[in-house]
């Protein structure tokens, strides 16, 4: 594991995780090889849950599919969303999964940054990307939460906590039991 990426696990540890109760249900989006819900559970957290197309993550499947992948909706307290919103548009299917007064803990680049992030992976400091980022986001437009702490981290990364009030968001559907619509929160089109 490269030095800055190490680094920064070690950190997005203490900055998200130092308030969250060890009984928290919480959801990994893109859990990779496992690191965070090894590291949840070695600090006695009791309800982790990693999601991933592929193993070893304890679930497997799509999460703008997450229906499919046998979840329910805003059945957890934190939904982790690291490294994962510059490849997918998930917003929609994450705030769908947040329990009312829970919350979204995302990173991800800062766009006009990530250039520079292109950079660190080439040199061996940085964790190479699995994929294309097609999809950088600047946190302080992400849809659906209300709530927003935002931080940037080096210049180059953005950590937020995105939080989903007790109350629907503007715009926000009014029935949270009908299946979730893309991860951009563009209703589906009839057949």
């Amino acid at each position: 594991m490269p030095l800055l990426s190490q680094l920064a696990q070690r950190r997005k540890l203490d900055h998200f995780f130092a308030d969250v109760p060890r009984d928290a249900r919480i959801l990994e989006i893109g859990a990779g090889d496992g690191w965070l819900g090894a590291a949840l559970r070695g600090r006695g957290f009791t309800r982790y849950l990693g999601l991933d197309l592929r193993p070893p993550a304890d679930v497997i499947g799509d999460v703008n599919d997450w229906r499919a992948a046998g979840l329910e909706p805003e059945s957890f307290d934190v939904v982790v969303a690291f490294e994962v919103v510059e490849h997918v548009d998930c917003f929609r299917a994450c705030y769908d999964l947040v329990a009312p007064g829970g919350a979204l803990f995302v990173t991800t680049p800062v766009p006009s940054r990530d250039w520079i992030m292109r950079l660190l992976e080439a040199v061996g400091l940085n964790q190479r990307r699995t994929s294309p980022h097609d999809r950088l986001v600047d946190l302080r437009r992400a849809p659906w939460f209300q709530d927003r702490e935002i931080r940037i981290v080096g210049g180059l990364s953005q950590w937020a906590v995105l939080r989903k009030g007790t109350r629907a968001a503007p715009g926000a559907p009014p029935d949270r039991t009908a299946p979730s619509s893309t991860g951009s929160g563009t209703p589906p089109t009839p057949r």
